[in-house]
């Protein structure tokens, strides 16, 4: 009877495990493509349209949910009794687990059914947003953990999602598709700051500002599963199917390492990433501070600054599109040259907001819409970049890479850093204190802006080539495949001058 037992057990594990591996194959179970392997979807432009607006949705809702905690940072300090740098691991966890998880997500999302694992990963962050929301006084470190997790259910999301975008569209549609999917990026963190005040000050408990976006979330859950379909991979370059090449992790990376132009754009995006990551953490505290210090009671800096956020975000990212969309008949290098020009800008602007904080509010202010705008020309251009320069096999792979990259080394510690350095140079406990530690932290930030313009400038010096080897793989021709040299400064010459940046190869 025990082997009877035995041998039943193991018929249904087995049905259960092929149910399963049939469901996560890219083109069976009820949330996949239902389309034959020989066949390519034909996908109505109403129903990409639709789509890219149910994703667009999400993506607001990750990013609201991501900087909930900024908007409500003054009352979870009070609440905990935690000090800055303390208050800076709470974005630092949560990025460095989204880092973590996101090559992993990756490699799934060039293999398997990449629907499905959107829908596991938004599932897993709505159930542990809500229950994040029932913490109490003795444990922050709970909070730490449930914010960690939350970074492996939006890991999920951000790798994929922009590859689907990417084969609905192609060209200047795919650039605008792009960019309003990555407005909710500016919008997201400002309405986040907004709604987390908004809840707080109705429900007198910060806890309420995280009930909202999980019960958002799972009507984005729904819409997911009935309104957005399962493209084939490179469905919108090729009329034939792109063939699903095998490869291993380890060939993969060692492709997008070759890619010149992956590298430096993703250490370009690294730059934005710690500068954002650092002034959506701290931003609101800092000029909550400033008034302290001039002697003014705080009004309102979280919905001042979110508002701020939206607006310079959708203003930026249609400006940097349109000046894509206008330009690159007269230079093709222009998409890099447009983010190092919008690096250069806002580190000048937010430099001046920065040291004028504690003399005049209204130019700060200023200043701040000037940096945001100016930053916000990369997002939709950086992701455009990748998917030209990428082939359609290995792009979810390349944005996990480029995940890991820019929140490895930037908004993964870019929070606590600044925590770190204004802890350390608070010598006193006073208001002017607490301000002026945090203004000289906060400074590292256009100095990293500057930088990452540089980065933008070694990109455009490869984008042509690498655009180039990326077609002629996609139309069969796979001797583009490999970049010649071994690295991101191959072809560079100093000594041939800087005539590139202006002219057509």
């Amino acid at each position: 009877k025990e082997e009877d037992t035995l041998t039943t057990s193991y018929s249904v594990l087995r049905i259960v495990f092929l149910s399963t591996a049939n469901l996560i194959e890219e083109d069976y179970g009820p949330l996949g493509s239902q389309v034959p392997k020989n066949e390519v979807p034909l996908i109505s432009p109403l129903r990409s349209y639709v789509a890219t607006s149910v994703l667009f949705f999400i993506n607001l809702l990750n990013y609201m949910d991501r900087y909930l905690i900024a908007g409500v940072l003054k009352d979870i300090q009070k609440y905990f009794d935690i000090n800055d740098s303390s208050s800076g691991l709470l974005q630092t966890v949560f990025i460095f687990s989204y880092m973590l998880l996101a090559p992993l997500f990756g490699y799934l999302g060039d293999r398997y059914n990449r629907k499905l694992l959107m829908c596991v990963g938004i599932l897993l962050w709505c159930i542990v947003t809500l229950a994040s929301s029932f913490i109490t006084q003795n444990y922050f470190w709970l909070l730490l953990l449930t914010r960690a997790i939350v970074g492996i259910g939006e890991a999920s999301y951000s790798t994929i999602a922009p590859t689907i975008i990417g084969d609905f569209f192609v060209g200047t549609k795919r650039t605008w598709m792009l960019s309003i999917f990555y407005i909710a990026i500016p919008v997201g963190s400002g309405l986040g700051y907004i709604m987390a005040s908004s809840v707080n000050q109705l429900a007198g408990d910060w806890h309420w500002a995280l009930r909202v976006t999980p019960c958002l979330g799972s009507v984005a859950l729904v819409m997911l599963i009935f309104l957005v379909p399962n493209p084939t991979r490179g469905a919108s370059e090729c009329p034939q199917p792109t063939p699903a090449e095998k490869s291993s992790f380890k060939e993969d990376l060692k492709y997008l390492l070759h890619n010149c132009s992956f590298i430096w754009s993703s250490m370009g995006t690294t730059a934005v990433s710690f500068v954002t990551g650092a002034l959506a953490f701290w931003t609101p505290v800092y000029l909550s501070r400033a008034q302290l210090a001039q002697g003014h009671s705080p009004s309102t800096p979280p919905l001042i600054f979110g508002g701020l956020t939206c607006v310079t975000g959708v203003l930026g990212v249609v400006i940097g599109a349109e000046a894509s969309r206008r330009l690159k008949s007269w230079n093709p290098r222009i998409d890099p040259l447009i983010c190092a020009f919008g690096m250069f800008s806002s580190s000048s602007c937010l430099y001046l907001a920065i040291v004028l904080a504690k003399i005049s509010r209204p130019t700060t202010f200023i200043f701040i819409f000037f940096a945001e705008t100016f930053m916000a020309l990369n997002y939709a251009i950086v992701a455009d970049i990748l998917l030209y320069v990428v082939v359609p096999t290995r792009r979810s792979m390349a944005e996990a890479i480029q995940i890991t990259i820019c929140h490895a080394l930037g908004d993964a510690g870019s929070p606590y850093l600044i925590g770190i350095v204004s802890q350390h140079n608070t010598h006193l406990k006073s208001t002017y204190w607490d301000f002026v530690s945090l203004e000289y932290a906060f400074l590292i930030c256009p100095f990293v802006g500057i930088l990452g313009g540089a980065f933008f400038l070694m990109n455009a010096r490869h984008i042509e080539a690498d655009r180039q080897r990326a077609a002629q793989h996609i139309q069969g021709d796979h001797r583009g495949d490999r970049p010649h040299g071994t690295g991101a400064f191959v072809g560079f010459n100093p000594g041939q001058g800087w005539g590139w940046l202006t002219h057509a190869p």
